[in-house]
């Protein structure tokens, strides 16, 4: 599924990224959040191919509302969300699908991604998994998540879903603003284990305009409230854990916005 919005000038790629896979039954849904930069017209211009539908939504409600409205109209076994400004690597639903596939238990696989700015230069090669070992309980995958201080799993590109796990998790968390993939994965894994895809499994494009410190300092303090929410929902999860989750967010953060400025994409 492809959420859009205002990506005209990355969706085409997004689109060839998901058709040119190979050894997989897909479909491809894309829904246009009524953008007015030509996005939609970009998405129509695949309509030809057999896999591909396309739909598009109202404004409002953010990106939790195309979010919800793309992944409703699935029918897979298995669901992928893409955002309209990134990729999947060549290979890679084949093979997280074969993972999933070989464990009927999982609810989840992550994969590693890579990380490129606006222009397509990468900054990094395989960011992803720290801590997450090749195949967990969702409670233990969800406290290393924790502990790290960050999301291991990767953006919604490098993750696969069971839609039945994800169905009982009463689907996208969208009650989380810059946390809603983060929390639904949490949720997902309250329905199954964790099993790791360690290729690199999509590209992630930071951009969209410059980011502020104090966006910056908002998403710590979501995913701080996330893992606080963690440590109600898993037994595994114990205040140390929360704790410490905390502070490395809080240190992420610092570190981002030296990134962001060396990218010359904050603005204070």
């Amino acid at each position: 599924m492809i959420p859009a919005y205002q990506q005209s000038d990355s969706l085409a790629d997004s689109i060839r990224s998901v058709l040119d896979q190979a050894e997989v039954d897909l479909e491809l849904i894309i829904s246009d959040h009524a953008s007015t930069d030509g996005t939609e017209e970009i998405a129509r211009k695949f309509e030809s191919d057999p896999r591909v539908r396309i739909m598009r939504i109202g404004a409002g409600g953010g990106a939790a509302a195309n979010w919800t409205a793309v992944t409703d109209e699935a029918r897979g076994e298995f669901l992928k969300l893409l955002p309209g400004d990134d990729t999947v690597t060549p290979g890679s639903l084949a093979r997280q699908l074969a993972l999933l596939r070989a464990h009927p238990d999982a609810a989840l696989v992550g994969g590693r991604r890579r990380i490129i700015d606006a222009t397509g230069r990468t900054i990094s090669k395989r960011r992803g998994l720290q801590g997450l070992e090749a195949e967990m309980t969702g409670g233990s995958a969800v406290r290393a998540s924790v502990r790290s201080g960050t999301n291991p799993f990767g953006e919604p590109g490098a993750v696969m879903m069971r839609r039945g796990a994800f169905t009982a998790a009463g689907g996208w968390q969208g009650d989380w603003s810059y946390a809603i993939d983060v929390a639904t994965y949490y949720a997902v894994l309250q329905h199954g284990s964790f099993v790791r895809d360690d290729d690199v499994a999509s590209t992630f494009r930071i951009s969209g305009g410059q980011w502020s410190v104090a966006l910056v300092d908002q998403q710590a303090d979501e995913m701080s409230r996330l893992f606080a929410e963690a440590g109600r929902m898993f037994r595994e999860v114990s205040p140390d854990d929360v704790a410490r989750g905390v502070r490395r967010a809080r240190a992420l953060a610092r570190q981002r916005r030296i990134v962001y400025r060396v990218l010359g994409m904050v603005k204070r």
